[in-house]
């Protein structure tokens, strides 16, 4: 792996990362762990964003000297990949399923998408994520357990698990980027009078159509748990 605030130019060795205790340099006892490092860079993003967290930001937040951080975390790329499982470990992992698949699976969208909403940079650095750290991997193998029911083999059930994460990611990002856009009364009725424009001219009578339709609530969990029901209950498990 290289140091810097870049990505390692052999990715994360997750063996390594995840199996392997981390071990300071020799010398006097650090004032500082792994687990501070990752707390300090969470609270960095969770301020300011996942731009803000740079190694020399977090060392400054745990009082250390750049360099004595690369034995706990080599690169950034390391130091993502802690920070998705730190927040992981906030998930509900002791809560007994129902053994209704869907309910469970609805739940366990419910409960990622509130962690989302707690911490916004995190879609953005499940995307960037290469490997599963441990409190990532018992809530995979929560959402596994839940569809032990169905009759789905394992590439389907991870299959199923992906495209679950990939709609709370989507959809968490849609809701911070029309909150921020709210702020805006101006562009707002902006985008209200150009769509007004577009069905005037008669060439969407489908769009004009869905519009003239009676509204449904536009409230962020109901919008979500619309979207959440329409995967969900429409899953295949043959």
């Amino acid at each position: 792996m290289t140091r810097g605030d870049g990505s390692g130019a052999t990715g994360v060795d997750p063996q390594q990362l995840w199996l392997t205790p981390a071990q300071p340099r020799r010398g006097r006892k650090p004032a500082f762990s792994r687990e501070a490092i990752t707390s300090a860079a969470v609270g960095l993003a969770d301020a300011e964003g996942l731009e803000a967290v740079t190694m020399r930001r977090v060392a400054a937040e745990v009082g250390a000297g750049v360099m004595s951080l690369y034995s706990y975390a080599p690169d950034k790329e390391t130091l993502l990949e802690l920070m998705v499982d730190h927040v992981s470990g906030e998930l509900p992992m002791t809560e007994p399923l129902t053994g209704d698949w869907r309910t469970d699976l609805k739940t366990i969208a419910h409960q990622q998408r509130a962690l989302m909403l707690r911490h916004p940079w995190l879609p953005a650095a499940l995307s960037a994520r290469r490997s599963l750290g441990p409190n990532t991997l018992a809530f995979l193998e929560r959402a596994l357990g839940a569809l032990r029911p169905t009759r789905l083999d394992g590439v389907a059930k991870l299959d199923v698990f992906s495209m679950l994460t990939g709609l709370v990611s989507g959809h968490v990002t849609y809701e911070i980027t029309q909150a921020a856009a709210a702020d805006s009364p101006d562009r707002a009725a902006a985008e209200a009078r150009y769509l007004a424009a577009v069905i005037a001219d008669g060439r969407h009578p489908e769009l004009a159509e869905v519009l003239a339709a009676p509204g449904r609530p536009l409230t962020p969990d109901a919008t979500f748990a619309r979207f959440l029901d329409r995967l969900v209950d429409g899953l295949a498990t043959d």
